[in-house]
């Protein structure tokens, strides 16, 4: 299974809203620092809010933060909630059109396989990806200081 650009940046921004925790940080600093989009990195915070794993705030001294401690998001909850929907093969979706749908075998393992890929992820938190958090935000925020 392959993420998809919008989980890959929306992991990315729970690592950074983590190394700069409890600070707010806009969206528009985090595509910044990434190279990204801003109208994009703001489509994915926004799911991020909704699916509850970050907040937001509005105005001058608004941001991202995120909803929880680091350690209570897993990296299995973040994937499933960005892509629960998306289907592995067309058939799996709305599209039923594969004649041979009525006799294949092949939608179970493949719902076994997606799953099994979302439990390996299930046991790292934001914590554990982070471990560095010193070296991780120096990369991205180098005027802040000198990584440790």
């Amino acid at each position: 299974m392959q993420l998809d650009k919008f989980t890959d940046y929306a992991l990315r921004v729970l690592m950074a809203l983590t190394v700069r925790a409890p600070d707010r940080v806009p969206a528009s600093e985090i595509a910044a620092v990434y190279g990204l989009s801003e109208h994009h990195i703001a489509k994915v915070a926004s799911a991020l809010v909704k699916a509850g794993f970050a907040v937001s705030e509005r105005g001058r001294s608004g941001g991202l933060q995120l909803a929880r401690e680091p350690s209570e998001i897993t990296v299995g909850q973040v994937v499933r909630a960005l892509k629960a929907d998306t289907p592995v093969v067309e058939c799996m979706g709305s599209d039923k059109s594969c004649r041979i749908l009525p006799a294949c075998g092949l939608r179970t393992p493949l719902q076994e396989a997606r799953e099994a890929f979302f439990a390996a992820l299930d046991p790292y938190t934001l914590e554990d990806i982070t471990v560095r958090r010193s070296t991780i935000r120096f990369q991205l925020w180098p005027e802040a200081g000198v990584a440790s």
